[in-house]
């Protein structure tokens, strides 16, 4: 029966990413069909040259909507997948990889490293994501010594340091910002989860970074599936908890980092789709971060449509979009948290 229902939800969710594939495609300031999209991937499947009045549609798609929608994917994937280890690690359902400053950490990076100017060579394409990566391992060890004061981990220090450590680098990025002489606009929106995406060089760059996390996170299922247990029970079952520990926080790390280094700040989708995973399948990590993984993907591809959509031909930020449903969906957790504690 369990088995049944897996496979249901699969299906499910591979449905909804396929769907929502597909209308980040189409929708937009400029409204594409389904007729146009299939003639002109016709066109380039087939090599013929697209005829020139379909020419302005074409760059569109293949340069801004399917990349955008794409990176959009991997990042929701990311995000997701990268909350449902941090909340196994941590054993809170209310650790997030932008409640606890790993995100922060990683925009303050990003913002640093934005702000100089590379010359062209193969470190250039990968500064913005290995600072990123850098600072965001900065803010998650800082937050975890300071939960696990006294020697054990606090659940409500450890969130109240993640806020803390958020606040703070933030409020860098800004400062750095604004001294740095980046265009503000684009950067305060950047901050806001708002990184447009043009062309397929960032998503080069960033998906073999994101495949890594992902893939030594699904490597360490079954130990985080004990770690549930409490470290004591781990050891005598024969898990090294520091380098389990240390090992999901760095692949976990570096999954956030890259997705943000590339689209921005967005906050709420590793803790929102995890915790709904949870109550769909339990809390088995080998069943959680693979569904994840999708549930992700199909959130931010969603949120990014809607982000396009309500305001066209002006755009709002998707990390606003999340953030909307975010924040009430993070106090109806700790409210429904609080009464299980009563």
């Amino acid at each position: 029966m369990k088995m049944k229902k897996n496979k249901d939800i699969i299906i499910i969710l591979l449905s909804a990413l396929a769907t929502s594939g597909l209308l980040g495609m189409l929708l937009g300031s400029v409204p594409i069909s389904i007729q146009d999209l299939t003639a002109i991937i016709r066109f380039r499947l087939s090599g013929i040259e697209i005829p020139p009045n379909m020419k302005s549609i074409g760059t569109i798609l293949f340069m801004l909507r399917i990349p955008r929608t794409v990176m959009m994917m991997l990042t929701g994937a990311a995000l997701a997948i990268s909350g449902a280890s941090y909340q196994g690690l941590f054993r809170n359902p209310l650790a997030d990889p932008y409640l606890i400053g790993v995100s922060s950490g990683a925009g303050l990076g990003a913002v640093i490293a934005l702000s100089f100017f590379w010359k062209y060579s193969r470190f250039s394409a990968f500064a913005v994501p290995l600072f990123a990566f850098i600072f965001a391992l900065a803010a998650v060890f800082l937050v975890f010594n300071l939960g696990r004061m006294g020697g054990y981990l606090n659940i409500t220090g450890l969130l109240l340091a993640g806020v803390a450590v958020n606040a703070f680098t933030s409020a860098l990025s800004s400062v750095w910002i604004l001294v740095s002489g980046l265009e503000l606009k684009r950067s305060f929106s950047w901050m806001l989860g708002g990184g447009g995406i043009a062309g397929w060089d960032r998503i080069f760059v960033t998906a073999p970074m994101i495949l890594i996390g992902v893939a030594g996170q699904i490597r360490y299922a079954y130990p985080l599936n004990i770690l549930q247990y409490g470290e004591d029970q781990a050891l005598q079952l024969g898990i090294p908890v520091n380098k389990v520990r240390i090992r999901l926080i760095i692949y976990a790390t570096l999954t956030t980092a890259a997705a943000i280094a590339c689209t921005g700040v967005i906050g709420f989708v590793g803790l929102i789709v995890p915790h709904l995973i949870r109550i769909a399948v339990g809390s088995d990590y080998r069943r959680m971060l693979p569904l994840s993984l999708l549930g992700g993907a199909v959130m931010l591809t969603i949120s990014d449509i809607l982000a396009r959509v309500i305001l066209a031909p002006q755009e709002i930020p998707v990390g606003i979009i999340t953030a909307m449903t975010g924040a009430p969906f993070f106090l109806w957790i700790l409210n429904r948290t609080n009464q299980a504690k009563v």
